[in-house]
């Protein structure tokens, strides 16, 4: 694919037919690798029979829901447009009783890692959480099964929150994590777009191969969408806050950045980000033994450790389809992402007790992280990977094999 001008997307791929086994261009996930689970499929593998099931009852249940769209709240934002994507700081709470004088009891104080129920009251968050769950959901589902209506599904789920006039969302997050009495919107914000919308850009890809319901139309204004998107990422106050950031937010503004870029064509600049964060992210994050001390002053301390390192991990994947080997590289101290999961193993797999606090422990959070280590040549992670629970909806990384963040603490 071609590289364009700032800004700029490109020409759709034509679309080709998936009726027996085709290869799509995901911008994380493996398109040879996808290609391939559907050959083992239909040979009976036993392991991905059992994954893509867990998947499709997934899918089963994203067909009876949504779509869902930003202006169905209530509030509306600071600029006055219902299109504009609205969420609240998760972790700050009211410090004063709330009277008719101080209606919101301001001032707001943090209380990292408890999560403030009146987030609640402003549903973009958690309703963009299930529908671009749903969306990648979906077309993993018509990928694998070749039916239509899951597709079609995916198509309007997609169409409903980011092209139609009526319901689409602006290509901002100018007001995401916003602080009443404080502030309208911060660069942190961006986190909650970080690796949901690189789902989202993988379910594209995938639809681009020959879905029913998805068009060259609808192919060509999404990418304009991510395009515009990735300019106010680059060039917005709140973009180039959160550029800054040097723990989690950084190395997921990084993998939010390169992914939009490589799907609207830019991969030059795609393959300078990722390449980059080897110095910008893995040097500063990673100590000798694994541990990230920017996330071990928390609260969540495993959560932290294994959210830091899906950023990490699939930025890694991403790496891998433009020429740079994000796996491989070791800072001075001799960390490295292989070495970061090789230090949550043995709370991962319940050898050892996890060394740090966290108020609200989940072991399987580390599932596909380790995963996606023992896919890249790990053999630590390669011998853990069966010693590590599964999450109640099972080990779906089988059939979708990219990490995601299984534990998801910002919304309980």
């Amino acid at each position: 694919m071609l590289a364009t001008t700032a800004g700029a997307a490109t020409a759709a791929p034509a679309p080709r037919s998936c009726s027996f086994v085709c290869v799509p261009d995901p911008v994380v996930l493996d398109g040879l690798r996808l290609a391939g689970n559907k050959i083992g499929l239909m040979a009976g593998n036993p392991t991905l029979r059992t994954s893509l099931s867990n998947l499709l009852r997934q899918a089963d249940d994203a067909l009876t829901k949504g779509p869902w769209t930003v202006v169905d709240k209530e509030r509306v934002p600071p600029s006055g447009d219902k299109h504009d994507y609205l969420s609240l700081a998760p972790y700050y709470w009211p410090s004063q009783p709330k009277t008719p004088e101080n209606p919101q009891g301001c001032p707001y104080v943090d209380r990292d890692g408890q999560v403030n129920p009146e987030m609640k009251n402003v549903p973009d968050k958690a309703e963009r959480l299930v529908a671009f769950n749903s969306i990648y959901q979906l077309s993993l589902a018509w990928y694998y099964t070749g039916k239509a209506e899951y597709a079609q599904r995916a198509a309007l789920d997609l169409r409903t929150w980011f092209l139609d006039a009526a319901t689409k969302m602006n290509p901002n997050l100018n007001f995401a994590q916003g602080i009443p009495c404080k502030t309208d919107g911060r660069g942190i914000g961006i986190i909650e777009f970080s690796y949901t919308f690189t789902q989202v850009l993988d379910a594209a890809r995938i639809l681009e191969a020959g879905a029913p319901g998805w068009t060259k139309a609808d192919g060509k204004a999404f990418r304009g969408w991510s395009a515009d998107f990735l300019a106010w990422l680059r060039t917005s106050k709140n973009g180039t806050d959160e550029a800054k950031a040097t723990n989690n937010h950084g190395t997921f503004y990084d993998l939010l950045a390169a992914a939009t870029a490589s799907y609207v064509g830019r991969r030059d600049l795609a393959r300078e980000i990722v390449r980059d964060s080897g110095k910008a992210r893995i040097d500063h994050q990673i100590a000798a033994d694994g541990g990230q001390p920017e996330e071990s002053t928390r609260t969540r301390t495993y959560h932290y450790h294994t959210f830091n390192l899906v950023a990490l991990t699939r930025l890694a994947q991403l790496g891998k389809h433009l020429g740079v080997d994000l796996w491989s590289y070791r800072n001075p101290q001799g960390g490295s992402i292989f070495a970061a999961v090789d230090h949550l193993l043995p709370a991962a797999t319940g050898a050892a007790p996890w060394p740090l606090p966290d108020i609200h422990f989940i072991q399987y959070a580390a599932l596909d992280s380790v995963h996606a280590a023992a896919d890249a040549g790990d053999r630590k992670a390669r011998a853990a990977v069966g010693r590590i629970p599964v999450p109640p909806g099972g080990d779906l990384f089988p059939v979708r094999p990219a990490a995601e963040q299984l534990d998801d603490v910002s919304t309980t």
